[in-house]
Parts: C-alpha cells; sequence; structure tokens
C-alpha cells in the first residue's frame, strides 16, 4: 500500500497526515507564531520555512520518509480548472508565487507538496482547489453584463462528500446527481451533475444564503444606495459583505453553538436569525434541484454547522421531498487530499495537466 502524505496550510497552522492507502496513519498539527510568519511578505512566501517544518517533524515521528510516493497539498488560488488531481508543475509554481487571483496560505500548499516532493523523488499534486470551475455557460449568466458568475467554492470537501454518496449508492461519481451543502463559516451549495459541479453559489463574496460571517444575496438596489451613502468606504463595504456579514452581523456572533444557547434561553432574534439562515440553506438545495431538473439521487450536508442536529432538523424538513437527506458532519480534507493522490496511484484516474 502507497504512504501518502497530505499538507493543508492554515493562516496560522500547517496540517500534515500520512496515509498509507485509505488508512490514516496519524495527523499532526504544526502551529506557527505570528512573530515568524510576520517575516515574510506575502503568504506564499512561506513555503519553505513550512516545508522544513513539515520535515522536522516526520523525522521526529521518525517516519521513514523514503516510503513516501506522493505529496499531495492543498490547492491554492489558481486559474479556474476543472476537478481532479494536478500535478504540480512549473506554469503552478509561477501562479502560485504569483498570487494570481489572491494571496492566500493555501497558495503554499502545491508549493510544500514541490518541494518535499524534489527532495524525496516522489510525485507532488494538488486536489480540487477552490477555483475548480465546471459552470455550465447558462449557470455563468448573471442579469447584468458587467458581471459574471463565478465558482469559487469548497471544492475539495464537496466532490468528497459526492465521492462518498457514489460509493455508498454503488456507482461511479460520474453517473450520479447530487446536492452538497457545505455548511460553515462560508455556505456553498453545488448541483453536481454526473461527476460535474454545474451550478454553485459564490461563497466567498458572491450570492447564496447568509453564512454565519457572510451577507450572501442582498436587496442589490439598496446595496447599491448604501455603498453611495457615503456612509462606507470600499473596506467597510466589503466587510460587510465577507467577514461581518450574516449571522455575526445580526447577533455579535459567528459561533452557531452561542446562537443555540442565546435561542434556548428565551433570545428571539437569535431565533430568527437561527432559523433564518436554516431557511435560505433549504432554498438554495431547493434551487439546486432545479438546476438537477428534479433527477437527484441524495442530498448531502456537511461541514462545521452540519454537527448540529437542531440545525440539521430545521433544513431536512424542507428539503426531504427532493430526495434523501445524508449527513457528513465536519470536513473530510485531509482523507481528500490523500484519496485524490491515491486514484493517480492506482491508475483509477488521470493526472491532470495544469
Amino acid at each position: 500500500m502507497p504512504y501518502i502524505l497530505a499538507v493543508n496550510p492554515g493562516s496560522t497552522t500547517t496540517k500534515i497526515s500520512i496515509y498509507k492507502g485509505e488508512e490514516e496513519q496519524f495527523t499532526e498539527i504544526i502551529t506557527h507564531n505570528i512573530e515568524d510568519l510576520s517575516r515574510f511578505n506575502r503568504a506564499s512566501d512561506q513555503d519553505m520555512f513550512r516545508m522544513e517544518l513539515v520535515l522536522a517533524l516526520l523525522k521526529m515521528q521518525k517516519f521513514p520518509v523514503e516510503r513516501i510516493e506522493a505529496v499531495v497539498g492543498r490547492g491554492g488560488l489558481l486559474r479556474p480548472i476543472e476537478g481532479g488531481t494536478y500535478l504540480v508543475n512549473q506554469q503552478m509554481i509561477n501562479d502560485l508565487k504569483e498570487g494570481l487571483l489572491g494571496d492566500h496560505p493555501s497558495n503554499c500548499g502545491g508549493l510544500i507538496a514541490y518541494a518535499i516532493g524534489q527532495a524525496l523523488g516522489c510525485m507532488a499534486c494538488i486536489v480540487d482547489p477552490v477555483v475548480v470551475d465546471e459552470l455550465k455557460p447558462i449557470a455563468r449568466v448573471s442579469g447584468m453584463p458587467l458581471i459574471e458568475r463565478r465558482s469559487i467554492f469548497h471544492a475539495l470537501n464537496q466532490k468528497a462528500i459526492a465521492r462518498k454518496i457514489a460509493q455508498e449508492l454503488k456507482k461511479p461519481y460520474g453517473e450520479i446527481n447530487v446536492i452538497v451543502a457545505h455548511l460553515g463559516g462560508g455556505i456553498t451549495i453545488g448541483a453536481h451533475q454526473q461527476g460535474r459541479v454545474v451550478d454553485v453559489n459564490n461563497g466567498l463574496n458572491g450570492d447564496g444564503p447568509f453564512s454565519p460571517e457572510r451577507s450572501g444575496s442582498v436587496p442589490i438596489g439598496d446595496l447599491v444606495k448604501a455603498a453611495y451613502s457615503g456612509a462606507y468606504t470600499l473596506k467597510d463595504m466589503e466587510k460587510l459583505v465577507t467577514g461581518h456579514g450574516g449571522m455575526v452581523a445580526y447577533l455579535g456572533t459567528n459561533d452557531l453553538r452561542k446562537a443555540e444557547e442565546m435561542m434556548l434561553n428565551g433570545d428571539e432574534k437569535a431565533g430568527l436569525i437561527y432559523e433564518a439562515m436554516a431557511y435560505q440553506i433549504a432554498k438554495e438545495i431547493g434551487a439546486a434541484g432545479a438546476v438537477l431538473s428534479g433527477k437527484v439521487n441524495a442530498v448531502a450536508l456537511t461541514g462545521g454547522l452540519a454537527k448540529s442536529e437542531r440545525f440539521v432538523d430545521l433544513i431536512r424538513e424542507r428539503i426531504s421531498f427532493i430526495a434523501p437527506v445524508m449527513i457528513y458532519p465536519g470536513e473530510q480534507e485531509m482523507e481528500a487530499l490523500a484519496l485524490g493522490a491515491l486514484r493517480i496511484l492506482r491508475g483509477e484516474e488521470n493526472l491532470k495537466e495544469y
């Protein structure tokens, strides 16, 4: 069974896992000091620093690194690409270093994988980055020629969950239609049609339901008036959309557990906002059902918010007519990375070129 090293860089952590085939051997989280990271101008400049810490940790664990057959990193902000597992090549390295679509810690994923792969003489790859774009042309039309709808979503976790459903249904991912709702700090709801996400909301700063800290779709005329009222700067407006929008704007918390506690203690406003978020999620799932013409094998709820039975039940009662509802609480990012590399090593998929 091949050994695979998965690397997932966050803003102040680098999470690594070793898998032997499908089996997780161990997972460790390296926490970085803010002072250490502040020495670098860009997140993508941290790649060698983080790589050395990863190798040092493996040495401390006395893991025989020569047995690693693939290193897989979390994909960063690259050019739009279809889903799959991609070899880290020079073009990808250039784009990650340049921060083509923005500077983000995930840009280090492919860079770290490449550096370790070079050192060990093994394959370096990424799997299903957030820029996966498989939208149908009809889904790109926004209603305003100035603006095209974009695909920015939790591709790694969504695709992993869709493949799990396919396994449970004993069918290939490319032969099923599923709706996957990733419910976290950002919320994305994807219509997966025969292996491709043909429509999905832009969960970063675009549309869809509001989330714990993002506003989602809002009445556009009022938004334009607010932007030109003189009361807000561009940065203010951007924060209202992403970071300070959604549940946190109403309740002062982005923690669903805290909102539940407030609601159970008789806070009527907390109850309204809590239910409104579930309502909007259910409405977006219903829209995805229309995208798939009602031919849906399953609906999946995943991400951190799916750990709340109360919240899940509010959504389920509105959408259970669409298809069986399957719950996958939390995220499966490390497993998804490792399995993406494993499918290549086993010849089940072709390694794609960026």
